[in-house]
């Protein structure tokens, strides 16, 4: 896809009209408006006065920006299209072309429509639409801007050798170990000459202790080759997993630095296959690939150095094939590379599926799918084996042939030999001497015709590590960002935001709370009131405006210490794998005994969780599934508590509560208020009765703001409404009919 620059650069030579300073943007298209099948060459440029449409070189249309309401991206089947909302309600349309550019349209629908708010353009969308590899053009893996085909593969080995600097002694010992261990394995030969010439094919009888004295040196090598091989093997290994681990937490970190929008792009399969399964090939490679490669190279060079000193002709003969050889590598390296990462993402989609059924194994067994999930398993691991299946068979058909064609020279080695004995110019011991140095440089070459298999497995597992580490901070703390004690003044000032780059869910929200006040927040599903308290935690960062706590943009207080005076509760409970007790304290680690089941008893939790087999060291499985969802929310509650924040945030904190346990615990949080900053996200609006005020979201905006008697005055609100419509469903059931209504 063309830059913004190449794209205006393109509309200004079709319009003559207008100067290059004036187009706000371009864009283009290839559908024409009605349903025609041929293509099209179209382009939109959006100028500050004009909205005028290209198609085919000439002008098709021309609208007036003044009179443009909102611009919409529409996507449809097959095809996405561009609209503008006129003044008079009207709906235009501007172009439609493929799905290819469905997120280029949408992002700059909604860069589009805060111009007409602001008069200000953010141009910094490319990198967010740039979804395809400029070199070869194909699409990018999700939430990755790296393309494995056209990466630079050097400068990715020579990271992993800056990560591996700090422990070069070890790696220098074993290179020079492989040194001496090449060198021992060259005396073998010529000693077996020795034997053969010199004691076992003698004229006269040889002296015995000189026979002895060339079955010890052979030994001798042997055991010393071996003792070197062993030292060698425990220092890479030592070398390995010290930059394995290292890497690992490399990775661990910069995933946990990654905003939940970074994150959430991979699933969870596919971030622990990169911080297990490829920093593992990565050491398998150091650990016992990264050595024969030296070894290998060593022995190819000093063998092929003696039989060109011995006859340059054989050596050439025996040699010959190998350029041949090097050039079929090349021809099929990217053909492979490419088939191994088809091979990895199978791999992690396979892993990822697994993830997926382990963690809702309830939903699972609870919908009766274990058939169906065994099927989804069967078809990801089918297509797993499928492409390994064919990449082991490319191996098996392939390199078999360029190993008969590596070791051609074989066959001039036996005529060469055959015809030097039956000539009497060469003895059996010079034969054997020889015929083991040829054999021993074919080890080398067989090795480098498996060796593009080994290195593509491994460069794939590198990129995909580093494409981790390279990933861009979007949540990050300035250099001097400051440590606040915070008193709890919240200030929101026309912040919006969007989870993507085409869509805010959030817009242009203001918003005071004081100190201490209770704020509820009410609204249908889906209006942003999550969205709300997840920027207040600065778990994303506002796309404009600002959120200040007492006077201090959040962006200038460091994460740690923001959070750290946050107490939360969210909607969807989760619990650690361990002990109740553990799961309480994870708020606060320093925490006493006694601290924890004052929060305990404070959150309901202390009468449910003695009657349990070991109290508080009860293990509640992973994600706390040995518990009730009322149970498991208490637990979260009193982590919470425990966390005695200054700034509390309760997202349906009690939505799994009965009614008995729900009174109590708001209660409990109304003495647990005083002295703190609370925000309340409820659907049963019973829950806000006690609440400072209350604010209504509607269609990401603040609609209403007040107290539940000011807001229940307006027959026509959406307030009013919401109540209205929970107290209809009340009657539906009576037990729950005298609390709800008290909203």
């Amino acid at each position: 896809m063309q830059s913004r620059e190449e794209l205006i650069k393109r509309f200004v030579e079709l319009d003559k009209t207008v100067q290059h300073d004036d187009v706000i943007v371009a864009l283009p298209f290839d559908l024409p408006p009605d349903s025609e099948k041929q293509l099209v060459d179209g382009l939109v440029g959006f100028t500050k006065e004009k909205i005028k449409v290209y198609r085919d070189g000439t002008l098709a249309a021309e609208y007036s920006m003044a009179d443009v309401k909102e611009i919409k991206c529409v996507p449809g089947i097959g095809c996405t299209t561009l609209e503008i909302l006129t003044g008079d309600e009207q709906e235009i349309l501007l172009c439609r072309s493929n799905m290819s550019l469905n997120l280029l349209y949408a992002t700059l629908a909604k860069r589009l429509n805060r111009y007409l708010e602001s008069g200000v353009f953010d141009s910094s969308y490319e990198e967010e639409v740039d979804i395809y590899c400029p070199k070869c053009h194909r699409p990018y893996s999700p939430g990755s801007n790296v393309c494995p085909h056209c990466a630079d593969k050097k400068q990715y080995l020579k990271r992993v050798w800056e990560i591996a600097k700090p422990y070069k002694g070890y790696i220098i010992v074993s290179v020079v170990m492989y040194f001496v261990i090449s060198a021992l394995n060259l005396l073998g030969p010529y000693f077996n000459r020795i034997l053969v010439d010199d004691y076992i094919k003698a004229d006269q009888m040889p002296k015995f202790a000189g026979f002895l004295s060339v079955i010890g040196c052979i030994f001798g090598v042997s055991v010393l080759s071996r003792i070197l091989t062993i030292l060698r093997s425990l220092t890479m290994v030592e070398a390995s997993n010290r930059v394995i681990v290292k890497l690992r937490s490399m990775v661990f970190n910069k995933i946990e630095m990654l905003s939940l929008k970074r994150v959430s792009k991979r699933t969870a399969g596919e971030l622990i296959n990169r911080i297990t399964g490829d920093t593992e090939t990565l050491q398998n490679f150091i650990t016992y690939q990264l050595g024969d490669i030296v070894q290998q190279l060593l022995v190819f060079v000093s063998i092929s150095v003696l039989l060109f000193i011995y006859d340059w002709r054989l050596a050439l003969m025996i040699l010959l094939p190998v350029p041949f050889i090097m050039v079929a590598y090349r021809l099929f390296w990217r053909f492979i590379h490419k088939r191994f990462h088809k091979q990895w993402t199978l791999s992690a989609k396979s892993n990822s599926v697994l993830h997926d059924i382990f963690s809702g194994i309830r939903v699972v067994k609870a919908f009766g799918m274990e058939k169906a999930e065994m099927e989804r398993y069967d078809k990801a691991t089918a297509d797993e084996r499928d492409i390994s299946i064919a990449n082991e068979r490319t191996f098996a058909l392939i390199f078999p042939v360029i190993g008969f064609f590596m070791g051609v020279g074989e066959f001039f080695l036996l005529y060469y030999v055959g015809s030097k004995i039956l000539g009497g110019t060469m003895t059996l011991g010079e034969m054997q001497q020889f015929s083991s140095y040829v054999s021993i440089i074919y080890g080398p070459l067989s090795w480098m015709a498996n060796f593009p298999r080994r290195l593509v497995r491994v460069m794939t597992s590198i990129i995909k590590i580093f494409d981790i580490i390279d990933e861009k901070v979007d949540v990050a703390d300035k250099e001097n960002a400051i440590d606040l004690k915070i008193e709890g003044h919240i200030s929101i000032e026309d912040i919006s935001f969007g989870y993507d780059e085409s869509k805010d869910v959030l817009r242009h929200v203001s918003l005071e709370i004081k100190p201490g006040e209770f704020i509820g927040i009410v609204g249908k599903s889906g209006v942003g009131k999550s969205t709300l308290i997840n920027l207040v935690m600065r778990l994303y960062d506002v796309d404009d405006g600002c959120i200040k706590i007492d006077g201090h943009d959040i962006r200038d207080i460091s994460q740690e210490s923001l959070r750290s005076q946050i107490g939360v509760v969210l909607q969807e409970t989760f619990l650690f794998s361990g002990t109740i007790y553990e799961n309480i304290v994870y708020a606060k680690p320093d925490a006493t005994r006694e601290e924890v089941i004052t929060a305990a008893k404070l959150a309901g939790a202390h009468q449910f969780i003695m009657k349990l087999p070991d109290a508080y060291n009860t293990k509640v499985g992973e994600r706390g599934y040995t518990l009730s969802g009322g149970e498991r929310q208490r637990v979260a509650i009193a982590r919470a508590l425990l966390h005695d924040p200054k700034i509390l945030i309760l997202d349906e904190a009690t939505s799994a509560l009965d009614t008995e346990t729900e009174k109590q615990i708001q209660d409990a949080l109304q003495r647990l208020a005083k002295n703190r900053t609370t925000l309340a996200i409820a659907h049963r609006l019973s829950t806000l009765r006690n609440a400072t005020r209350l604010v209504v979201l509607d269609k990401g905006t603040v609609a209403e703001v007040g107290t539940h008697d000011e807001l229940m005055k307006n027959k026509n609100g959406i307030y009013y409404g919401l109540v209205m419509a929970q107290r209809q469903m009340s009657r539906m059931a009576p037990g729950v009919t005298k609390v709800s209504e008290s909203a």
